[in-house]
């Protein structure tokens, strides 16, 4: 059983109900609300079918369905085939949801539950929502994890009586999913929404996430144990998995986005089949894991689309070769793309300057994974660069960009048919801003030519696909939706434009009628009336009708006497008839040449899905560079120079989060430091007091790494970077309850991931390894993990501790450097400075950072206390010997070196298997008196004969 959860909301405003649960033929009846109450859902197995969901449940909460009504009957033999969905079941204009459905709904997303009609005796719950309204409550059901099949009206009440059909006819046209959805109100803009499919052969995994909404499509064949760092690095919005792969323990944080699926049974065949291909060797190499994972992709897009499939690039194999690889520890220690506390305060809220959706899409894209290869990156930059320099240009672009539609999920809702007048719009304006921006790129006067990515860009940006069409077609102000109307532009199409008139201007040709009839007729005061019965009648006059009975003209005119009356006579003829026909009939006329002119729009720019697409992402790609040069330009930060060899060398570097914080809060100023752990140097081992900014430190230069190799500019003077094929960053600490996992079990984990995945060409960032344990424990930890990294994996690395110890391989170890956190002591505080210098710090500060964050002055003066007992008692102790590993120095002389203490060797003499009580209390006792003789020693032999036992 599963407790779906719910965030209470305010309640959703009530309208006139189009349906009756109870009984069907009521549509339109009033329901009397109630209140709500959280219900415990279900979730059923399903029937296996082909890439359909197979849910691990126990059962479904509805009755059985004998003795329901035709409506409620339909419901069942839907709900049946949908169980582990909310089913919303159409009833007129509403949507409505029964038994457990309604109840779970109403708990979610707080609307009021009802309870109308009975089934088997007991009344039936229901709740709805209006269909005009639909996506907004859709979207708070898919955010709380439902899956939500639509059941749609597929005839009207009119049809259904024609056919003699006790109701409605209704079928379910699509599932809706966090990873299938194309609506804007249930989409992030300025992130993709990613459907993940995984396949596992026993030998390695297949992946392959495809995004609905642009129709991006990607593959990876990977090992089992990069799963993990490929979720934290895609962010999928749902995942589909065979059984074998979903208890996987990197899929435990994504839990409630797994639906379980059976594979393909011939995976190649459905891939071709969709692509309507006979071999994927046009599209690239592909593992046999990953064409069974982008098989199983479309199976569920299929299935949730009730058989069709959207516009979807070919699926181009990733392989992740040419990307900077980083786990996900790692990108959740660099906040990349999600902050701890705010979306704002990760790199991507701090860096973004794009003015567009998809923009902003690719650059989040482009920081989740950078490169790892120079030539890409390098061309990145060029474009970069070329924007720094060129303002004007830069201005231009930024302002066609600003307010851009976002041509790649209008091109996606298109290719479903479930499209708005507003998509079409957005097609049209999209590429006219297009060609605006070629034009510009084309003509920049006084530039070096355009880099090759920009040239690209250009030339894609310059197609102009069905743009002309559309701007002639397109209405300048559009409705809502396309059954409202008004989609058309006058003159654009004859026949529709003479429908429009005859149903806008009926009064205007009832008028005209009325002329024609009473000249044909001779009867100045006739006049045309419309009856319920028999439509639009000539009125005339009791004498005028009767002499025109006597003398009918011919032709279309000729009367035809429909009714009498004690002063009149009612008349109609051949062309009033025609006319009532058609009056009676544009309407409907209308709408359906609207509707196929709108068709007739929508195969163009599907038929130019390619040009659209091409354009859409040319549209993305410019708005990052323009982007990256703007934050370039107003930062001050400069282009990285990258090299093939080990080196790491910037100076006057920031943190661009923090640095943009404290710009938010109108704080101080960020103080910029150097960094250099190039060849000679490449090991840092940073020391100094808590608050003093070594973390800050660690992830700084981390995240210039990120920021170079994803193509960008960094924040600094000057950067010569050695391009990083891993980068790991360990900083901060968590544990994992929900995985038993205790907070130093989680950074050992993490600690072993580094040293067993890290090379020469990688860049490792270490916040006080060993913290979580017992002191000499940790301190040996860090001590070995420290010689591992400058001994064995000889990559670039900065390693922060608290253990002051350490600094004494700074003799042993040739390529580790000292540096420590700088502060300023001050009238009994201390000051921090938050620069990087050379050297080891004195000690920790932590009673002062206590004190700062309001430990009460008791706790922190009894601290202080111990604290000089300890150092007062630590003074008699050895330090580190520079010539033995730690904790195998030499024992400090005892007093008699050739003697063994006294205590000791009675103690080992004893056995208490032989002792009696009496002998074994004189025991204790002598062994008391021995042990305060050997504490008379001192505390620092005694301390000395315990460490060396």
């Amino acid at each position: 059983m599963t407790l779906y959860p719910w965030v209470m909301e305010p309640p959703a405003p009530d309208g006139p109900r189009a349906a009756d649960a109870g009984n069907p033929s009521a549509e339109g009846a009033p329901v009397r609300r109630a209140g709500r109450k959280p219900v415990v859902r279900a979730e059923p197995e399903d029937v296996p079918v082909e890439g359909a969901p197979v849910p691990r449940a126990e059962g479904v909460p509805v009755p059985r369905a004998e003795g329901a009504t035709p409506a409620m009957a339909q419901w069942f033999a839907i709900k049946a085939e949908h169980p582990d969905a909310l089913l919303f079941f159409r009833m007129g204009d509403f949507f409505e949801m029964f038994f457990g459905d309604a109840e779970a709904a109403a708990a979610a997303i707080d609307i009021a539950l009802t309870y109308r009609g009975e089934h088997r005796g007991q009344p039936i719950p229901m709740c709805g929502v209006p269909a005009h309204a639909h996506e907004s409550y859709l979207a708070r059901l898919i955010r709380r994890g439902f899956r939500v099949a639509i059941c749609e009206q597929m005839e009207s009440l009119e049809e259904s009586k024609a056919r003699r059909a006790p109701t409605i006819r209704r079928e379910v046209v699509r599932i809706v999913t966090p990873g299938t959805v194309t609506e804007e109100a249930l989409l992030e803009a300025g992130r993709p929404a990613w459907l993940l499919a995984l396949a596992d052969d026993g030998a390695s995994i297949g992946a392959a996430w495809l995004d609905v909404s642009t129709g991006a499509f990607q593959t990876e064949a990977l090992a089992r144990a990069g799963l993990a760092a490929l979720l934290a690095r895609i962010e999928p919005a749902e995942i589909v998995a065979p059984e074998a792969l979903a208890d996987d323990a990197a899929l435990a944080p994504f839990r409630t986005l797994v639906a379980i699926t059976l594979p393909s049974a011939d995976p190649v065949a459905r891939v071709a089949d969709a692509y309507a291909v006979v071999s994927l060797d046009g599209f690239g190499v592909f593992s046999a894991p990953e064409i069974a994972a982008a098989a199983m992709a479309l199976d569920y897009v299929r299935l949730t689309q009730a058989g069709v499939l959207p516009r979807l690039a070919p699926p181009a194999p990733q392989g992740g070769r040419g990307l900077l690889q980083m786990d996900a520890a790692t990108r959740r220690s660099l906040e990349i793309l999600r902050g701890e506390r705010s979306a704002r305060d990760s790199l991507l809220g701090a860096i973004d300057r794009t003015v567009t959706a998809a923009g902003a899409r690719e650059l989040a894209t482009r920081l989740s994974a950078p490169l790892a290869e120079a030539g890409p990156i390098v061309a990145r930059q060029d474009c970069v660069a070329f924007l720094h320099a060129a303002g004007e240009l830069r201005a231009g672009l930024r302002a066609a960009l600003k307010g851009a539609p976002d041509m790649a999920r209008a091109l996606g809702r298109l290719s479903l048919d479930r499209f708005a007048p507003r998509d079409l719009a957005a097609i049209r304006d999209g590429l006219d801003r297009a060609g605006r921006m070629a034009e510009s790129l084309r003509n920049a006067v006084g530039m070096p030519p355009l880099p090759p990515l920009l040239r690209a860009a250009a030339a894609s940006l310059a197609e102009p696909g069905p743009q002309p069409e559309l701007a002639r077609a397109l209405a300048e102000a559009l409705p809502a939706r396309l059954e409202d109307g008004g989609l058309v532009a006058p003159g654009y199409d004859g026949e529709f434009d003479a429908l429009r008139r005859l149903r806008d201007d009926a009064r205007g040709a009832i008028a005209a009628m009325q002329m024609e009839l009473a000249r044909a007729w001779g009867i100045a005061s006739l006049k045309i009336r419309h009856h319920q019965q028999f439509g639009y009648l000539a009125e005339a006059p009791l004498a005028a009708g009767e002499a025109l009975l006597r003398q009918a003209p011919g032709g279309v005119h000729v009367a035809i006497h429909r009714q009498t009356m004690a002063n009149a006579m009612r008349f109609t003829c051949a062309a009033l008839a025609d006319l009532d026909r058609k009056l009676s009939e544009a309407g409907e006329r209308a709408k359906q040449r609207e509707r196929a002119i709108v068709q007739h729009l929508r195969r163009l720019c599907l038929d130019a899905g390619p040009v659209i697409a091409a354009a859409a992402d040319a549209m993305a790609e410019c708005d990052v560079y323009a982007a990256a040069a703007e934050i370039a330009v107003a930062g001050g930060w400069c282009r990285p120079e990258l090299t093939a060899r080990a080196e790491f060398a910037v100076t006057a570097a920031r943190h661009p989060v923090v640095e943009a914080a404290l710009a938010r809060a109108r704080g101080p100023a960020f103080v910029p430091n150097d960094g250099d752990l190039s060849s000679g140097r490449r090991l840092c081992l940073l020391t100094g007091p808590n608050m003093a900014g070594k973390s800050t430190y660690l992830r700084q230069n981390a995240l210039l790494v990120v920021l170079a190799q994803a193509g960008f500019f960094v924040p600094a003077a000057s950067a010569t970077l050695g391009i990083v094929d891993r980068l790991f960053s360990r900083v901060g600490a968590s544990d994992d309850l929900a995985g038993g996992r205790s907070t130093f079990m989680v950074e050992m984990s993490e600690t072993a991931a580094i040293l067993n995945q890290a090379t020469e060409r990688s860049l490792v960032v270490l916040d006080e390894v060993g913290r979580g344990t017992a002191t000499w424990d940790g301190l040996a930890i860090a001590w070995s993990v420290l010689e591992a990294l400058h001994d064995r994996i000889r990559c670039r690395a900065i390693f922060a501790t608290h253990f002051h110890e350490l600094t004494a391989l700074a003799g042993k170890l040739p390529e580790l450097r000292l540096a420590t956190m700088q502060v300023r002591e001050w009238r009994g505080s201390v000051v921090f400075q938050h620069s990087v210098g050379p050297g080891a710090a004195e000690k920790s500060w932590g009673l002062h950072v206590a004190r700062l964050a309001g430990v009460p002055r008791g706790v922190v003066a009894r601290a202080e206390a111990v604290l000089r007992a300890l150092e007062q008692r630590a003074r008699g102790l050895d330090p580190l010997s520079d010539e033995l590993p730690l904790f195998a120095r030499a024992a400090a002389p005892l007093p008699s070196e050739a003697a063994e203490p006294p205590a000791l060797a009675a103690l080992r003499a004893l056995d208490p298997d032989t002792l009696s009580p009496r002998e074994a209390q004189e025991a204790l006792y002598r062994l008391k008196s021995l042990a305060e003789s050997t504490s008379a020693l001192g505390p620092a032999v005694a301390d000395t004969i315990v460490s060396r036992e």
